[in-house]
């Protein structure tokens, strides 16, 4: 049975704010953000490409954001994942935890993106910059 109160989204498209609708007894809020960085172990990167096994992808996604409200109490998680070429500086994960008090926010919302990593069938790629494959070859 879906949790009213999660919301799951996979998107080719990039991210854009959630805007600002909360449900009525939240008292905290925590958006994370997760950009893709410039440089990938030491090499710059034009972009990162994600796939996924997208049914498996969308079903983990909802499990964790429902086990996410129970262990939590949480009023409101929201769990937005990229898919294809993100370029660097660009957005791949927003997750949005809404609880009646701030320290479960920041407690969940780690606890959310560590579990995702770990769980959710979403795989990433680096697309290397032509400077950095010509420096990595050398």
């Amino acid at each position: 049975m879906a949790n009213s109160v999660c919301a799951v989204f996979l998107t080719d498209a990039p991210i854009g704010s959630p805007g600002q609708e909360y449900p009525a007894e939240t008292g905290g809020v925590v958006d994370f953000w997760g950009v893709v960085r410039k440089t990938e172990n030491g090499s710059e990167i034009a972009a990162i490409k994600y796939e996924a096994h997208r049914a498996m992808a969308e079903h983990q996604l909802q499990v964790l954001a429902e086990e996410a409200a129970r262990r939590f109490e949480l009023t409101q998680v929201r769990i937005t994942h990229r898919l294809g070429a993100v370029p660097a500086g660009e957005a791949s994960l927003l997750v949005r935890i809404g609880s009646r008090h701030r320290a479960a926010v920041f407690e969940a919302s780690v606890w959310l993106v560590d579990e995702l990593k770990k769980r959710v069938p979403i795989w990433k790629h680096p697309v290397f910059t032509s400077r950095s494959a010509e420096s990595a070859a050398a």
